[in-house]
């Protein structure tokens, strides 16, 4: 039984990809029993990399706790059937492409008839109002559009942008949403209304960027305006984006001493990060390397001297050389000793066996009903009063449809009917 805060919301969950799924995962967390609605072929990233058939790491990862119910929403008896559960849905949550609702008819204005209650999020590339609307977006469309993509400054073998490898713009959207829909269940709770949710990639993305994206007279006149001059005119001349990305690297030389302590470190046999953000640490960590810098101890520091720059680049050559002098666990355990923020760089791979990780609970173990056992990441947070869970794993497609249709009440009859007529499949029958 779930005992999270959200046991007893029943979520129909119109998803694909990332945004929506994450969304899903984390309200399953929290007790939600969600019901992922499939295509009589399955989402598309169940064979995205897959071993097995139909059941990637990717789709498993994204969809653990959550039941399978496959229906053909082109028919339109599908779609019927999915009105027949709506006034016992508290949630719908749907990441199509906008305007797909309204042709298959699960759209907000279509459910919240039925159920006045309802709350409905929806998800969408550039957003529901505006010129960009209707375009077809994805993650790295979003890093591309936002500036995301500049800001990390990865490039690949040609010189062209490359996207952040984490899908940061879905999962940022799927994380504000289970946010917004656990408010929105609150309000409703409090005054019997639902309401129509709405995030989008773009949105997501301008969110992490803040300060980056935020304009400010004074700072701007300074920084941002003479940057941005020279960015277009790189444009202007048919430059390159390793150009563009250096002239908005000209900028970043306001933090270089500061980066002496915030950033990464070759040592041997891997890399070392270091974290200060504090005079304190800074002091600790400058012990630590046993050197004399000390920006932040001279009241006439500028960082946009020409010699304070070209200072900080040779700390930064410095501690360079001193890194590769020992292991990074060496250097890990010196720092920690100090009480500083470090960590050697890990690959991901790893992470599912490490003591940290396990002590705390990161890790859940479940079992698969095709592939077997699993240890997967279990929720993101945890509650004291009401437990957060991972009931079970992603489920195969169509292992839940009967046993769905049936907790909704729907005729036995009916579901035979729906089974022989493949406007549903389940797996079992």
């Amino acid at each position: 039984m779930a005992t999270g805060p959200l046991a007893g919301i029943r979520v129909l969950e119109f998803s694909q990809i990332v945004a929506a799924p994450v969304c899903g995962m984390h309200l399953a967390d929290m007790g939600a029993d969600v019901i992922k609605i499939e295509p009589l072929e399955g989402e598309q990233t169940r064979r995205s990399g897959s071993v097995v058939p139909g059941e990637s790491k990717g789709f498993q990862a994204l969809n653990r706790g959550k039941r399978s119910l496959v229906v053909d929403l082109s028919n339109p008896r599908g779609q019927e059937l999915i009105w027949k559960l709506t006034p016992r849905t508290d949630v719908v949550s749907i990441n199509y492409r906008l305007g797909v609702a309204e042709r298959l008819r699960i759209d907000y204005q279509t459910l919240s008839g039925i159920r006045p209650d309802l709350v409905y999020w929806q998800n969408t590339g550039f957003g529901d109002e505006g010129p960009e609307k209707f375009r077809a977006g994805s993650d790295i469309v979003a890093q591309a559009y936002s500036g995301l993509m500049a800001l990390d400054e990865k490039v690949d073998d040609d010189g062209a942008p490359n996207l952040i490898a984490s899908p940061i713009a879905d999962i940022a959207s799927g994380i504000a949403a289970a946010m917004g829909i656990s408010a929105a269940l609150f309000h409703r709770a409090q005054t019997g209304k639902g309401q129509f949710l709405t995030t989008s990639l773009l949105r997501s993305s301008l969110s992490l960027l803040g300060a980056t994206v935020m304009r400010e007279p004074v700072h701007d006149s300074i920084l941002r305006d003479p940057m941005m001059g020279r960015v277009e005119h790189i444009r202007s001349e048919g430059g390159t984006w390793e150009e563009i990305l250096e002239a908005r690297r000209t900028g970043a030389q306001l933090a270089a001493a500061f980066r002496l302590y915030y950033g990464a470190y070759r040592a041997k046999g891997g890399a070392v990060v270091l974290g200060a953000l504090t005079r304190a640490n800074r002091d600790a960590m400058r012990r630590v390397l046993a050197i004399d810098e000390n920006y932040d101890a001279d009241p006439n520091y500028n960082a946009q001297d020409p010699q304070q720059v070209a200072a900080a680049a040779e700390w930064k050559r410095i501690i360079r050389a001193k890194f590769l002098t020992r292991t990074a666990d060496e250097w890990v355990a010196d720092f920690d000793q100090a009480g500083v923020p470090v960590s050697a760089v890990r690959v991901p791979e790893e992470l599912a066996e490490d003591p940290q990780v396990l002590a705390d609970g990161m890790i859940t173990h479940l079992e698969h009903s095709v592939t077997g056992p699993q240890r997967v990441v279990g929720p993101i947070l945890k509650m004291s009063e009401t437990p957060t869970a991972t009931p079970r794993s992603a489920p195969a497609l169509g292992e839940h449809s009967v046993e769905v249709l049936r907790d909704f009440g729907v005729d036995e009859s009916h579901i035979r009917e729906l089974c022989q007529d493949r406007i549903i499949f389940d797996r079992n029958e």
